[in-house]
């Protein structure tokens, strides 16, 4: 796991900091050498530590401020979908390049060792309807400025950007600004 209670911080308080911090497992060497990968499915698979990691999200952004969540592929479908269900809203997919079946708006952006592309359904959102996006983490925030820019796009408005962790030394809240971003965990 990483990190210990007195070194987390987060935008919820260090109590859901702590809560993410300590079922998070650092993997060495992931995808690639010198890389540590954040594994965050020991959060997903322990069901009350999820369940109140869904509570603190809805508490953050308050359950009447969106209308619909969106997930970020592929872990931001989790949080998606236990966020719409917390709240009785329904849940958008924002895919990899070629996995929608229908007429989509698409975004690309860099990445350390290319270039990738995400893609919504035009007819995701009605005109205005109010949007949180979600993620599981915040790196150099390529991917969520290409997400947040795809709602807009099709037409939502963003209410609120969260995501479970946030990479701190990497620019990617700087990169979103002046939109908000929630990060239950930041290291």
């Amino acid at each position: 796991m990483t990190d210990t209670a007195a070194d987390v911080r987060g935008d919820s308080g260090p109590d859901a900091a702590a809560l993410v911090a300590g079922r998070v497992v650092d993997v060495p060497d992931f995808p690639k050498p010198g890389i540590a990968f954040k594994d965050l499915t020991p959060l997903f698979a322990d069901g009350p530590v999820f369940r109140e990691v869904v509570d603190r999200i809805v508490a953050h952004h308050g359950a009447d401020s969106f209308d619909v969540v969106a997930g970020i592929e592929a872990r931001g479908f989790v949080l998606a979908a236990a966020l719409a269900y917390a709240t009785g809203t329904g849940v958008v997919p924002i895919r990899k390049a070629g996995k929608l079946p229908r007429q989509t708006h698409a975004a690309s952006y860099a990445l350390e060792y290319g270039e990738a592309t995400l893609e919504v359904h035009q007819d995701s959102f009605a005109a205005g309807q109010r949007v949180l996006v979600v993620d599981d983490v915040l790196a150099t925030g390529g991917t969520a400025a290409a997400a947040l820019e795809l709602v807009e796009r099709a037409g939502g408005t963003v209410s609120g950007f969260t995501v479970v962790m946030e990479l701190g030394f990497l620019p990617g809240r700087q990169r979103l600004s002046p939109r908000a971003v929630h990060a239950l965990l930041t290291v």
